[in-house]
């Protein structure tokens, strides 16, 4: 299929095969996508919990108003975004580039200072604000990745942050979640995969100027 085609077979999945499990090779390049997307000054405040545990899959269904597609996946991906941000993980990330570039100091100094003002400046709100909205772009890269590799997803913002961080005890990571992606196959009387996708037609989305 085209990568068009692909993401017409995509959807929201209603309904999971609980049998059907991701292979080890399938959850990797999950793991990589998520890695490799792009995000806000390359600093990467984002971190993605991989649950496969049936037990805490479970009683993912209470905290997520029951749905069951969270009990009923392969895995439930979480994307969280870090507690707290600031001057650290800008030296951690400049840190990194020397690392893998060997860039000067005299090259990245004065991009670092700018955002160690930046990232200073920021209170504390926006910069939850700022930081959610990098993880959506993690979301939407992870579902076309999901597609292109025939993986049925299913993107959620009905849950209960604050129950799922207690949950999977995410303030000893310094994280509060904000979104989770159930994975999986869908299962076979899901009626909703056969259901066309409705959407707008290109001209009354699309402006070419």
């Amino acid at each position: 299929m085209s990568i068009i085609e692909k993401l017409k077979w995509r959807y929201a999945t209603k309904k999971f095969d609980a049998a059907k499990k991701l292979s080890d090779a399938q959850v990797n390049t999950l793991k990589e996508a998520f890695n490799l997307t792009a995000l806000s000054y390359g600093l990467q405040t984002l971190k993605m919990v991989v649950v496969q545990n049936q037990n805490l899959q479970d009683q993912l269904v209470d905290v997520s108003f029951g749905q069951r597609q969270v009990a009923d996946a392969s895995h439930v991906l979480i994307l969280c975004i870090q507690t707290k941000i600031d001057e650290n993980d800008v030296d951690a990330h400049f840190e990194t580039i020397k690392s893998i570039r060997n860039t000067p100091d005299s090259i990245l100094d004065p991009f670092k200072a700018q955002l160690h003002t930046t990232i200073k400046a920021m209170p504390l709100e926006k910069k939850v604000g700022w930081a959610t909205r990098q993880a959506y772009i993690a979301l939407g890269n992870l579902m076309t990745v999901c597609a292109i590799e025939g993986i049925d997803s299913c993107p959620m913002e009905g849950f209960l942050p604050a129950e799922v961080d207690n949950l999977l005890k995410l303030d000893a990571y310094g994280l509060n979640s904000v979104l989770m992606l159930p994975v999986g196959y869908r299962a076979e009387d899901d009626m909703f995969a056969e259901f066309k996708k409705v959407r707008k037609q290109m001209s009354e989305t699309i402006i070419e100027m």
